[in-house]
C-alpha cells in the first residue's frame, strides 16, 4: 500500500504499463542503435491520454495533478528512458507555457504536445556553463517593428535537433542584471536563422542532445513568456516539478534492473548454490533494493506536495540529486551481477549509459544541495 497513491492512480499506473510493456519495450535497443526517436509511438501516448496529463483542461489536458503525471512517466521509464523524455518535456514545458505564455499563442501548441503531434525542448545552457543558469550571453534584442531578435548558442539541449518549438532563455537586459535580465521565448524551429547539431552521447541516444544556433533570428513579441526580464525568476520555478518527475524516471530504470536482477541470482548456481544464497551477492542488492523504494517515496510526496499548493523545492531538490545517483549505482551493481553478460552490449548496460546523463544535466548534484541549505538554513545564510 503506497500512501500517495490511491485506486485510480494505481489503475493508471497499470493501464501505462502495460502499454510501455507492449509497445515501448520492444524497440528499446533498436532505438539506442538508429537514434530515432519514433513520432508514431509518441503520437500512441498522447491518443491515451499519457502525455501531460496534468494539463489543465482548458489547454487540452486532463487536470489529473502531478501525481497522475508521475505514475506514468516512471511507467514509460521502465521501458524505455530515452523515450520517457516526451512526457518529461511535455510536463515541463507544458506548464510553462499555460502558465506564462499568450492564450492564442500557446494553446494549439500546447495541444499538438498533449495530443503527441509536438515536440517541445527548453533551451539555457550555453557554452560558457551550465550550473549558473542566470549568467546568460545569448543575446535577445528588439527590432523597430518589436520583435525579438535572437543570436547566439545553446548547447547541450535535450531533443535540439528534433523538437518542434524551444523554451529560449536569452538576455535582453545587462549580463550585470544576473537573472533580472533575463527573457523567455517560445520559438518555432523552423523559423529562418535557426540550425542545429546533434552530439555523439554516451547515452539517451534516441532523444539526442545537441547544440541551437541563432543567427538574427526574429520572433515575435506576442511569444514571450513572461514578463520581460523576469523569464528567468518566473519561470524556474516550474523545474522543481521536473526534479520530482526525473527522480521516477531513473528510479524506474532502477527497479527493473534490480527485479531482472533478482530473478537471475536466484536461478544461476555456483557451488551447488544459487548466487543469492551468497550474501555477497544478496545483502548489496538489498541495500540497493531499500534505498530505490526510499528515494521512491521521497519523489512521489514532493508531487503530492506541488498538488495540494505546499512547498516542494527541498523536496525535489533532494530527489534530483539522489535518484540519479542511486539509480547509477544500483545499475552499475545489476550489470555486475550478470558478469559478462552484463558487460556485453544489451539492456543492462544501455540503461547504465541512459541514467549517467541526469548526474549532469538539469541542475547537478551540488546546486541541489546548495538549493536544500538555503531550503533549511535560509538564503543569506547560504549565498550563492
Amino acid at each position: 500500500m503506497n500512501p500517495y497513491l490511491d485506486e485510480d492512480l494505481t489503475a493508471l499506473a497499470e493501464h501505462a504499463r502495460r502499454f510501455a510493456t507492449d509497445r515501448i519495450a520492444p524497440g528499446f535497443q533498436e532505438r539506442d542503435q538508429t537514434r530515432v526517436l519514433d513520432r508514431h509511438l509518441m503520437r500512441e501516448m498522447g491518443e491515451l491520454g499519457f502525455i501531460a496529463p496534468e494539463l489543465p483542461e482548458a489547454f487540452g489536458g486532463q487536470g489529473l495533478g502531478c501525481l497522475a503525471a508521475g505514475v506514468i512517466h516512471e511507467e514509460v521509464a521502465r521501458a524505455d528512458l530515452s523515450i520517457s523524455y516526451i512526457n518529461l518535456l511535455a510536463s515541463l514545458n507544458s506548464q510553462i507555457l499555460s502558465q506564462h505564455g499568450q492564450p492564442g499563442v500557446v494553446r494549439p501548441w500546447l495541444e499538438k504536445l498533449v495530443h503527441g503531434q509536438a515536440l517541445c525542448a527548453i533551451a539555457l545552457t550555453e557554452p560558457r556553463g551550465g550550473s549558473d543558469a542566470a549568467n546568460l550571453r545569448l543575446q535577445v534584442e528588439r527590432a523597430d517593428n518589436g520583435d525579438y531578435v535572437i543570436n547566439g548558442e545553446k548547447t547541450s539541449i535535450s531533443a535540439a535537433t528534433q523538437a518542434d518549438i524551444t523554451v529560449v532563455f536569452g538576455r535582453t537586459g545587462s549580463v550585470d542584471a544576473g537573472a533580472q535580465g533575463i527573457t523567455a521565448l517560445l520559438v518555432p524551429m523552423d523559423i529562418p536563422g535557426i540550425t542545429t547539431r546533434r552530439f555523439d552521447c554516451h547515452g539517451q541516444r534516441a532523444i539526442g542532445r545537441g547544440s541551437i544556433f541563432f543567427e538574427n533570428v526574429r520572433v515575435p513579441a506576442d511569444h514571450r513568456l513572461g514578463d520581460e526580464g523576469k523569464g528567468f525568476v518566473q519561470v524556474m520555478q516550474g523545474f522543481d516539478f521536473s526534479r520530482a518527475l526525473i527522480g521516477l524516471q531513473v528510479l524506474a530504470v532502477a527497479r527493473v534492473a534490480l527485479d531482472e536482477t533478482w530473478d537471475y541470482v536466484a536461478q544461476r548456481e555456483a557451488f551447488g548454490r544459487p548466487l543469492s544464497a551468497f550474501q555477497g551477492v544478496s545483502h548489496p542488492l538489498a541495500e540497493l533494493d531499500t534505498q530505490v523504494e526510499a528515494a521512491r517515496l521521497l519523489c512521489l510526496q514532493a508531487l503530492w506536495l506541488k498538488d495540494h499548493g505546499l512547498p516542494h523545492s527541498a523536496e525535489a531538490a533532494m530527489a534530483k540529486w539522489w535518484a540519479p545517483k542511486l539509480a547509477y549505482d544500483a545499475v552499475h551493481q545489476c550489470l555486475l551481477m550478470f558478469g559478462h553478460g552484463g558487460y556485453d552490449r544489451g539492456p543492462m548496460e544501455q540503461r547504465l549509459r541512459d541514467v549517467l546523463g541526469f548526474q549532469i544535466g538539469d541542475g547537478t548534484a551540488q546546486i541541489m544541495k546548495t538549493i536544500i541549505a538555503r531550503s533549511r538554513a535560509g538564503r543569506g545564510a547560504v549565498p550563492a
